[in-house]
């Protein structure tokens, strides 16, 4: 535990890997992938190709963490000695996430509990995570100084995407500002990211999924370059093959990044992707 008793906290739709949660002890609040015949917490009763394999029979649908198990995760947190935390959610602009944490939280006793809005998904909020994670367990800023500096971050942290297919995003009611038309041809791919409201927008336009791939490079290179350093995630959605040959071009393009994150995301975001989707994250230091 750090000096200041800080608890970092984060929803399942923030993608951190494990070996980040084991280090720096982030807790953990799946978000609900719900079948005909059950319910999963994301993470814990089922993992992300679990639920690939799945798709062809069903596609589940998603829902926020109840009420009682954000009670739970404080009450652990609480017994564990902490006294702050320090909560990551996905976007308040693509989920309610946000705001069911919050609003308990500000009814929660014997914590001092901040939520911040990563304005974000998935590695894209979880390199935030890690940020705020870093701040308070390497560098031992202050409570204080954490909730000043960690909401300056939000811009600093962006994600590119590109999927094989829009009809999973359609489907979750999760299309956002990205023209459903585009999926009516093939060919054409949308390259997703997040805008300042937290909400998907098509960052750009490419054809086919070899060209659609590199534009996220590009793009991913292009917001690198804005800073000094960069720390870099490639993320894939059951295209492990692809992630491996996008991480070889990310190493070998943006020369100021390193890969600090790779990995398949979360089952309860892929459920809203589909099959093939390949993301590159950028978190600019």
């Amino acid at each position: 535990m750090n000096e200041q008793k800080i608890a970092i906290l984060v929803d399942s739709g923030t993608d951190v890997p494990p070996k980040y949660r084991e280090k720096y002890g982030i807790y953990w609040l799946p978000l609900l992938i719900n079948y005909s015949d059950r319910q999963c917490r994301d993470g814990i009763d089922i993992q992300p190709q679990e639920m690939y394999d799945f798709l062809p029979i069903e596609i589940p649908k998603t829902s926020l963490p109840e009420g009682g198990m954000v009670e739970e995760v404080f009450d652990r947190i609480k017994s564990d000695g902490y006294e702050r935390v320090f909560a990551v959610t996905i976007s308040s602009g693509l989920s309610g996430t946000y705001n069911m944490v919050r609003m308990i939280a500000e009814e929660y006793e014997g914590l001092n509990i901040f939520v911040l809005d990563s304005k974000n998904i998935s590695i894209g909020s979880g390199m935030l995570a890690i940020r705020a994670a870093q701040m308070v367990n390497d560098e031992g800023i202050s409570w204080e100084e954490l909730i000043l500096r960690m909401p300056r971050e939000l811009s600093k942290s962006k994600v590119f995407f590109c999927v094989d297919t829009l009809k999973y995003l359609q489907k979750g009611g999760r299309i956002g500002l990205v023209t459903a038309m585009l999926g009516s041809s093939l060919s054409l791919k949308p390259i997703i990211s997040c805008n300042e409201s937290g909400i998907y927008y098509t960052a750009a336009k490419a054809i086919g999924r070899a060209r659609s791939i590199q534009k996220v490079i590009d793009l991913a290179s292009e917001f690198a370059r804005k800073a000094e350093r960069a720390d870099l995630a490639v993320m894939n959605g059951a295209a492990e093959i692809d992630g491996n040959n996008v991480r070889n071009k990310v190493e070998g393009t943006i020369v100021n990044g390193t890969v600090i994150v790779t990995g398949q995301i979360g089952a309860a975001l892929g459920v809203h992707t589909g099959p093939g989707l390949i993301g590159v994250g950028v978190l600019q230091r």
